[in-house]
This record gives structure tokens, C-alpha cells and sequence, in this order.
């Protein structure tokens, strides 16, 4: 990427992707590949997580950023590090990330009861 992104500028560009997420069209595509993943999490990656990708490489594009891998790569890698930072772009972030993830709810006491089993 030539332009440095500022937290401003990737905040703008999340808030975008989710914008676009939530059009008819790209309803209509996830809720499609929903009903064919299930809760498989392999297959979300497979069918879900390409459809989100496509849709942030897009908002990219609009802010003037060249389609691409690398355009791809660079952004994932300032994000991460952003979203570090700024609890405005981890909350966007993980808005995204819902859409291709599945919700995982932990049970702490079930967790420990395990390691304590294999412990003994």
C-alpha cells in the first residue's frame, strides 16, 4: 500500500465493509452460504470467509487502495496491530469477523473440570 493508513482511514474502510455486508445483495449471498455451512467451521472458512474478503477488498478499492494480495496482506497486518490499540477498530473487527466465525461460547467451570480429570 502507498498511502499509509491512518486509524481514521481503517476505522472508515471497516465501517464501510460492514455497510456493504449489510446490502440485500451480499445478505442474500451469506445467508445462502449459512444454509449450506451449517456450523462446520471449515466450510464457513471455505464459502463464508472468501464472500467477506471480497467485500473488504472492495471497500478498499474505494478508499484507492489496489486490488490484491498484497494490498490484502498489508491491510490484515496494520489491522491487527491497530486493533491492539483502538478498541473502535477491534469492535469493528470483530463485527466483521462474526460473519465468517462461528460464536464460540466458552464454559470456564467445564474447561477446568477437564484439566483436573486428565490431571488425576
Amino acid at each position: 500500500m502507498s498511502v499509509e493508513l491512518t486509524v481514521e482511514t481503517v476505522r472508515l474502510i471497516l465501517k464501510k465493509t460492514i455497510d456493504e455486508l449489510q446490502t440485500a445483495e451480499n445478505v442474500a449471498k451469506l445467508e445462502e452460504a449459512k444454509s449450506t455451512v451449517g456450523n462446520e467451521m471449515l466450510k464457513m472458512m471455505q464459502l463464508l470467509f472468501p464472500i467477506v474478503m471480497q467485500i473488504q477488498i472492495d471497500s478498499l478499492k474505494q478508499f484507492g487502495y489496489p486490488e490484491g494480495r498484497e494490498t490484502t496482506i498489508k491491510f490484515a497486518q496494520v489491522l491487527r496491530n491497530m486493533e491492539r490499540v483502538d478498541p473502535e477498530i477491534a469492535r469493528l473487527h470483530s463485527l466483521i469477523k462474526a460473519y465468517y466465525l462461528p460464536s464460540v461460547s466458552v464454559n470456564a467451570a467445564n474447561e477446568t473440570s477437564t484439566v483436573e480429570d486428565r490431571l488425576n
